[in-house]
């Protein structure tokens, strides 16, 4: 049988690792036997969300998460409002910050540690200390005047220890389904990521309304312990059996050594980094824009509704890629949903009415996460488990940490005009659509 390696279409070969299997191209029986099975005499096909859920150890840790991710989205809600609340639109950006900017300078470092520690113990050390720092803000949030200082120092400390636990959990998940249906489980761990966008603004902005802040922050703590019964209960590799050479400094760059030299992963990074420096911080100041010119007051119900279409949309377009879009080749939607991303973030960021922004921020949530999923879908495909932390915390910096970056870049900016940071990011995104050309982004298979 023919030994198939990955190469790129210009000749250059990747060091993420290569990937054998054997097929022939005119056994029309085994090719049906890879894309479908039998079930209690139901098909279903490899690479669906429906296979993904056929294994047990990752439907219990995505049910976990999923239950946890809906508190958090309850809390960023609710955080964002706040903030409005007792500072302005800059301190929402440096709220925005301090969630998600410590994954610029920790991912690297967690990155190596997900590929080295026994991860179980070291994902639960996690999750305890995020259900304390949530339990801690919702007893502050109560005294008399509190200190935005302190508010931003305790969400700070949050968000070091979800920057501690992105890519160890990252690299896990992949592990659990063969990875034949691992396209389907990214596109559920993305669909619950976003609806639980939906969810959790749905259930938060209502109490935030009528009972204020502290609740709904120890309603996210209760909800870590929905992930900690998940990495309990679940059953994965605990330890990859990694061993990685380098020591100090080169030891926690060895993720960006390792992208660098493969030329796709290299170019998924870059296009994933400029979209969240340039065109997401539209997530953080979407509540701005909603009460400067669309007449929606970022403490109501119809501001978590607005937020909830977009998690819905996000929501849906994650999942198609594991349904309708499951025989798609992934790298060929990324032009044409960077295009739809960009025609309703332009249309958004004109818009003066809130009737139509409902529709509009479900169509971006959409193009938005059937992008982002199926670059995720080329980048997984293409690693291999002893180097998954360490690539995958590059992805989680680029898609959180950067996002918070922005937070803080555009801050200044958007307090002058929200509507421009939004143009602008459209016009970056339609830029990208150029330059995400399919045969780039994909590994041509050959014979050796």
């Amino acid at each position: 049988m023919p030994r198939l390696t990955f190469r790129r279409g210009d000749g250059h070969t990747g060091i993420v690792g290569t990937v054998t299997t054997a097929t022939r191209a005119d056994d029309a029986d085994a090719e049906a036997i890879a894309d479908a099975c039998e079930d209690g005499g139901v098909t279903w096909r490899r690479g669906t969300a429906r296979a993904a859920l056929r294994h047990r150890d990752f439907t219990i840790l995505w049910s976990g998460m999923f239950a946890s991710n809906i508190g958090t989205w309850m809390q960023t809600i609710v955080l964002t409002q706040y903030g409005l609340k007792i500072g302005d639109k800059a301190f929402v950006g440096y709220l925005g910050f301090a969630v998600l900017g410590p994954l610029l300078l920790l991912a690297p470092v967690s990155g190596v540690l997900a590929d080295v520690v026994d991860r179980r113990r070291f994902l639960l050390a996690m999750q305890t200390l995020q259900l304390l720092g949530a339990f801690g803000l919702a007893g502050y949030v109560t005294v008399d005047r509190p200190s935005k200082l302190v508010i931003w120092i305790i969400v700070l400390l949050i968000g070091v220890t979800n920057a501690l636990t992105g890519p160890a959990m990252s690299a896990i998940s992949p592990s659990l389904v063969p990875k034949e249906d691992l396209p389907g489980a990214i596109s559920l761990f993305s669909f619950q990521m976003n609806m639980s966008r939906v969810v959790g603004p749905l259930i938060g902005a209502p109490i935030y309304v009528r009972f204020g802040p502290a609740p709904v922050f120890v309603v996210n703590a209760v909800t870590y312990l929905f992930a900690m019964a998940g990495l309990i209960l679940a059953k994965y590799p605990r330890r990859t059996g990694a061993v990685i050479s380098e020591t100090g400094f080169a030891r926690l760059a060895s993720g960006f050594r390792i992208a660098w030299h493969d030329p796709l992963v290299r170019r998924v990074l870059l296009i994933l980094w400029s979209l969240s420096l340039l065109s997401l911080n539209f997530i953080q100041f979407m509540s701005g824009h909603a009460q400067d010119n669309l007449d929606i007051p970022a403490k109501s119900d119809a501001y978590g509704a607005l937020y909830a279409c977009f998690g819905l949309g996000a929501a849906a377009g994650a999942m198609s890629v594991g349904t309708v879009f499951a025989r798609f080749d992934k790298a060929a939607m990324i032009r044409p949903a960077f295009v739809g991303m960009a025609g309703a973030l332009l249309i958004f960021g004109l818009l003066q009415s809130s009737t139509p922004a409902y529709p509009i921020v479900l169509v971006l949530g959409f193009t938005y996460f059937v992008a982002i999923t199926a670059l995720s879908t080329v980048m997984q495909a293409n690693i291999t488990d002893q180097v998954r932390g360490r690539v995958m915390s590059l992805w989680i910096m680029g898609f959180g940490g950067a996002v918070g970056l922005a937070s803080l870049m555009w801050a200044p900016v958007a307090k002058r005009s929200v509507s421009f940071v939004l143009i602008f990011g459209a016009a970056w995104t339609l830029l990208l659509a150029v330059n995400s050309k399919p045969n780039l982004l994909r590994r041509e298979t050959i014979d050796d």
